[in-house]
């Protein structure tokens, strides 16, 4: 085999050079990083001095503190993608349709997804404020909403559930883009109602797409800090302490960089199963 040949064959792959050079930087290095550190006792620099193996690990399995984090984060999921994914579907079937202002619609219903969500934690955090905030004022009541325990979770995950359902919308509207409109004209004709429609035509022809916003929703709402931060920070006690604030926490307030990289390596690991369960029961569910 000559030179020009090898070359032929690797000039594809030559291509791929710069963006793995990319993911080698800012994905894999920091990834096979975070298990180094979660194997070691580290200094306040970050930087690894005991080797302890997997105590970092058995600590955590024994800690109230992270099964707590564990036990609020699935709670906060749940949340989030159920409201965001309702809300996005919804907002996309009433703009299918085609009427005056359409466009003026669309645009306010896909805004959500260009707010960051710190500024939306801050314009929030004003509107449930206890005094001067709008919802009390609204409601007529006198609750400190992000101070109370009972209350602080679900305002977290309503707001994020709100910042997630633009870019829902837009999924959606995209899958109802793709569905042939003859199929409700037949339906329309054999006497099938509005609801029955739905239930039998656009669901099932959302399928693919509902199944790639619900494994996007999951892995987004694990991520979730911004909002978390700004609004509680993990408080009032531990009510809001979503494992990614409790890893930013350990690392940068209690100098424990071997512990939040476990919480970190946990926290891939659940992800990666939920994400494998949900790819092995997409067959079940998805029609194509």
């Amino acid at each position: 085999m000559n030179i020009k040949s090898v070359m032929r064959k690797a000039g594809p792959y030559a291509y791929t050079v710069p963006a793995m050079a990319v993911f080698a930087v800012f994905l894999f290095f920091p990834f096979f990083k975070t298990i180094y550190l979660s194997l070691y006792k580290t200094n306040k620099m970050g930087q690894a001095k005991i080797f302890t193996g997997f105590s970092n690990y058995i600590d955590l399995l024994k800690s109230q503190s992270f099964f707590n984090s564990l036990a609020v984060t699935g709670i906060f999921v749940l949340i989030v993608v159920s409201v965001s994914m309702l809300l996005g579907l919804i907002a996309a079937v009433l703009c299918n349709k085609t009427f005056p202002g359409i466009r003026i619609f669309s645009t306010a219903y896909a805004l959500p997804m260009a707010i960051a969500s710190s500024s939306a934690a801050m314009i929030f955090k004003i509107m449930l404020h206890p005094s001067i905030g709008i919802v009390n004022k609204i409601l007529r009541l006198d609750i400190n909403w992000i101070s109370d325990s009972k209350y602080a979770l679900i305002c977290v995950a309503l707001l994020t559930a709100w910042l997630n359902s633009g870019i829902n919308f837009l999924y959606f509207s995209a899958g109802l883009s793709s569905i042939d409109e003859t199929i409700y004209e037949r339906a329309s004709v054999d006497g099938a109602g509005a609801v029955q429609q739905f239930f039998r035509l656009t669901l099932p022809g959302l399928s693919p797409i509902m199944f790639y916003t619900l494994v996007v929703n999951i892995i987004q709402a694990f991520q979730s800090f911004g909002q978390v931060k700004v609004l509680t920070q993990g408080g009032p006690g531990e009510s809001t302490n979503l494992i990614v604030y409790s890893i930013y926490r350990d690392a940068f307030f209690n100098y424990r960089f071997g512990s939040a990289a476990a919480q970190s390596v946990l926290l891939f690991i659940i992800i990666m199963i939920l994400t494998l369960c949900m790819f092995r029961l997409e067959k079940k569910g998805v029609s194509y």
